[in-house]
């Protein structure tokens, strides 16, 4: 298998293969560009099929770092790492300590930070066996609420865009996915006026969502099809795709999972479906904003944190009237407006 030649290569700076025999240990570090600074990005332990789809994921996921952390104006690369097998099983202070010493040898090109399946005190296990960690408890923090943060405003971005609307207040949002960063996320909604329909696997935090947000619960893949004004993925990538597409009745997408497209011409489909779509790694952008100030030399402040990620609002607003200026799908348009700002870093 040649990494060179899969499609989710796109000219990665670093793809490292790390392993621990003692531990069990098998994780894939990508780093893929490092123009503004050094890579920036965090870990997901998930139990892929096969390492074909850990290497895809890792490549995706790092790629779309770089893209955030330039949409976001921060002065960090892109990155991602990922530990392949069961979490529920292989979880050990011995394996994080072993992924420490793994992103240790690369010397700062790449900064860790948690992920799916990881905690801060996983991280804090990281952290006795290499500086190059960021999240961490008594600084930045789980920086899930911030990405929860960051997603709100960008819903209500896209609804001020699509529908005219100042406020969330009647606005129906599907929200697939109810981890930490979607309970969250809905959590806003509620508060701020908005209907739920949900799903998860996790069937205790469907009921908890049912009895404290009065939201609706829907089968797994009953949440496409739901008489709804957003759809808000929250789980995993590639969710939507020629089949979801085709079964959506809402008008805007806007969700915090990452890699939300199956391919690249879905955004394309998209817009000629009317459909608004907030590019995935801006809206999600407020977690790596609130760990990029424990990155930086000044000391990290929660408000100017806060502040920061407030921004996605209008960084969301420029992305959608210069794609309805340019007549251009939103996701091409914040592509090309990441490209120029990585390139700008390099010179």
């Amino acid at each position: 298998m040649s990494v060179f030649n899969l499609s989710d290569f796109d000219h990665h700076e670093q793809v490292i293969y790390c392993s621990d025999q003692e531990t069990g240990l098998r994780a894939i570090i990508a780093v893929h560009n490092t123009n503004l600074g050094p890579a920036a990005g965090g870990c997901r332990f998930w139990d892929y099929e096969n390492e074909q789809d850990a290497l895809k994921d890792v490549l995706r996921l790092s790629k779309g770092m770089t893209y955030k952390n330039a949409m976001a104006g921060l002065k960090l690369g892109g990155g991602k790492a990922v530990i392949i097998g069961n979490p529920q099983k292989l979880k050990s202070q011995a394996l994080f300590e072993a992924f420490g010493r793994a992103v240790e040898r690369i010397q700062g090109r790449y900064i860790t930070a948690e992920d799916v399946n990881i905690t801060t005190a996983d991280m804090a296990i990281v952290n006795t066996q290499t500086d190059y960690v960021s999240g961490l408890e008594g600084k930045s923090g789980n920086p899930g609420p911030f990405t929860a943060l960051g997603t709100f405003l960008g819903i209500k971005a896209a609804v001020k865009y699509k529908l005219n609307k100042d406020d969330l207040s009647g606005i129906r949002v599907a929200v697939q996915g109810l981890g930490s960063v979607g309970y969250s996320l809905c959590e806003k909604l509620h508060a701020a006026g908005a209907s739920l329909v949900v799903t998860d696997i996790n069937q205790d935090i469907l009921a908890k969502a049912q009895r404290e947000l009065n939201a609706e619960v829907v089968a797994l893949n009953e949440i496409y099809s739901q008489d709804v004004d957003v759809f808000a993925p929250c789980a995993l990538g590639a969710s939507i795709n020629d089949e979801t597409i085709a079964q959506l009745k809402a008008v805007i997408i806007a969700g915090c999972a990452n890699n939300q497209l199956a391919e690249v011409r879905h955004d394309q489909v998209l817009k000629d479906k009317g459909i608004l779509y907030a590019p995935d790694y801006v809206i999600n952008a407020g977690g790596i904003i609130n760990v990029a100030l424990e990155i930086y030399p000044e000391p990290y402040c929660k408000d100017e944190a806060t502040r920061l990620v407030e921004n996605i609002y209008h960084t969301l607003m420029n992305v959608f009237e210069k794609a309805g200026e340019l007549n251009k799908p939103t996701g091409e348009v914040a592509d090309a407006m990441a490209r120029e700002i990585i390139a700008n870093g390099h010179q």
